[in-house]
């Protein structure tokens, strides 16, 4: 007879540290799909690309979540996914208590700051700065600010 003895140990053994082997990678994969940015960046063009200020908020189920000046990160356990924006670039919002934060909730800009130079100059401060991911809020927060001839859509 040809072949080997399946009474052989070192059979078993192989099959065993196969067996686990396929075992480790199957739980290794994630349990869902990663999230949809998609509805998100639809959410932010159609602010950014408004002939007059505006203001929407778009519901998250993500983890976390990471703005840049043209696109929308979002994370769950089931991995990340990233959509670019058709309007930018936006300027990203901290979740600090800062004058664009406080401007994005709905404060005039005018009473924030005290010129158009200094929301024009802050906005480009906010785009400078690497994107980074944060713990995703219920809601993300678009509005777009046009004042005397300074023109930003803030997304936080």
């Amino acid at each position: 007879m040809l072949g080997t003895p399946a009474d052989s140990w070192y059979v078993w053994l192989g099959l065993a540290t196969v067996s686990v082997a396929v075992l480790g990678t199957a739980t290794g994969l994630p349990t869902a799909a990663p999230p949809d940015p998609t509805p998100v960046a639809r959410t932010v063009d159609a602010v950014a690309s408004s002939p007059r200020p505006a203001t929407a908020e778009h519901p998250l189920e993500a983890t976390a979540v990471r703005v840049d000046p043209d696109g929308i990160s979002l994370r769950t356990d089931g991995g990340s996914a990233r959509e670019s924006l058709a309007y930018g670039p936006v300027t990203p919002v901290p979740p600090d208590a800062s004058p664009l934060r406080a401007i994005l909730t709905g404060d005039r800009p005018g009473r924030v700051l005290g010129s158009p130079t200094a929301l024009a100059g802050r906005a480009a401060a906010a785009r400078r700065t690497d994107p980074d991911w944060r713990p995703a809020p219920d809601k993300l927060l678009v509005r777009r600010v046009i004042w005397r001839g300074v023109d930003v859509t803030l997304v936080g």
